[in-house]
């Protein structure tokens, strides 16, 4: 009897311990299951997101051109054939432009027509005349077949992103669009590689706005966060960690150090205008003022990314250099700082892919200014690719909404290529202790 007692309430046991059991694997099912959905649910958003850039931006980089048989006449270009640089760039190219297309339409025979005729090249054809003439003024007096770039509408026709019936948005007249189709069908009117993109500053007429400009602006300013922010964090993190003593005062700085870290970028650009701009009157708009502010922002990430870096070095080769007899100073210059740079450079170039990618401190400072001309130096006034996709992205232009897609799919590569160095740099030289 007794012996039956003892195995009902063994089994009885054994049935809470297996009961509880299936609810804890049940419990560790579901948070695996969340898991997983959590993470789907954010691919999903992020195809999404990327698939609508992608959409909205893939045609930004072919421009639609046209051909013309252009001939560069004396008369207009260099009536005096001196061959001056003065006289070659205020020539009427324009008029070049005109004569073209009316000899390629001779239909066009009175004002209004002439007018419809013109609007389907950009209003910037000129200026590729110019530059070919000061490049090259042996073209003076040939005829050549000339590429080109098309009004913004005419792009868009091409591209489908406007309606050919004007009761649905189309902007062109039957005269326009037959004019449009012999060109098409006669090969004179394609979309090629949009070479503006990547060599013109911005621009007015979407068809030339381009973004090297921002590039190089965006170049300067995150030459001077490197310059500034690397050695200042790298010191910093290394006096902290190596030098300093811990008391309230380290404490202290730690505790601002992080803090800085989860700072709002907004309030360094609101500091970056007052002490740059105000106090020091650095010139607005200039990359130099652009990299003080993005210094501030990216200084507290490398100075945490250093400090964890040299943490992670084991402590027996710091007691193994001082035990040989090495200085303090030579044990962190000679082995501890050598074998922590790969994280640290991982944690700068983090930060500088951060930095790369803000906007509000650099609005802050100026740099949403309409620059049109390429900056030569940190001095001159220029923007950066987040603002000028900032810029873009207000302009009313239905041209301007897939260069703001392009601009930002060329931002992104820009930034997945400063993560993919980190990831690079920190599988190489990391080491396993």
């Amino acid at each position: 009897m007794t012996d039956m007692v003892e195995q009902v309430r063994v089994s009885a046991i054994a049935e809470k311990v297996n009961a509880r059991l299936r609810r804890r694997y049940a419990v560790e099912k579901r948070f695996r299951f969340y898991g997983i959905a959590s993470i789907m649910i954010a691919l999903g958003f992020l195809a999404i997101l990327l698939v609508s850039i992608v959409s909205k931006g893939y045609s930004a980089f072919l421009q639609t051109e046209i051909a013309l048989s252009v001939t560069f006449d004396p008369s207009v270009i260099d009536p005096d054939g001196g061959r001056a640089k003065t006289a070659l760039s205020t020539a009427d190219y324009a008029a070049l432009v005109r004569k073209s297309l009316e000899d390629r339409f001779p239909d066009a025979d009175d004002r209004q027509s002439r007018r419809e005729l013109m609007a389907l090249v950009s209003q910037g054809a000129d200026l590729e005349l110019r530059s070919m003439v000061l490049a090259d003024p042996s073209l003076i007096g040939r005829t050549q077949t000339i590429w080109l770039p098309a009004a913004a509408s005419v792009d868009q026709l091409l591209k489908g992103h406007m309606s050919r019936e004007a009761e649905k948005g189309g902007q062109f007249s039957e005269r326009q669009l037959s004019w449009i189709d012999t060109l098409h069908k006669d090969g004179a009117l394609t979309g090629r590689f949009n070479k503006w993109l990547f060599t013109n500053g911005d621009s007015r007429q979407p068809e030339l706005a381009g973004l090297w400009g921002a590039v190089v602006g965006s170049f300067f300013s995150l030459l001077v966060t490197v310059g500034l922010s690397f050695p200042l964090g790298v010191a910093t993190a290394i006096y902290l960690e190596e030098f300093a003593t811990r008391n309230r005062w380290t404490d202290l700085i730690e505790v601002n150090i992080n803090n800085l870290a989860a700072v709002p970028s907004i309030v360094f650009g609101l500091l970056g205008l007052e002490i740059f701009l105000n106090v020091f009157n650095l010139p607005r708009s200039a990359p130099l003022v652009g990299g003080l502010a993005l210094t501030l922002v990216s200084l507290p990430t490398i100075i945490i990314a250093a400090r964890v870096a040299l943490k992670a070095v084991p402590p027996w080769i710091r007691e193994a250099a001082l035990g040989l007899g090495a200085s303090r100073l030579q044990m962190v210059m000679h082995h501890v700082l050598p074998l922590a740079m790969p994280g640290i450079l991982t944690g700068t170039i983090i930060g500088m892919a951060r930095a790369v990618g803000e906007s509000a401190p650099l609005l802050m400072i100026g740099m949403v200014a309409f620059i049109v001309d390429i900056p030569t130096n940190p001095m001159d006034p220029s923007t950066a690719l987040p603002v000028q996709i900032y810029l873009w992205s207000a302009s009313p232009e239905r041209a301007f909404v897939e260069r703001t897609s392009a601009a930002i799919i060329v931002l992104l590569c820009f930034l997945a290529l400063m993560n993919a160095t980190a990831i690079f740099l920190r599988k190489k030289f990391e080491r396993r202790w």
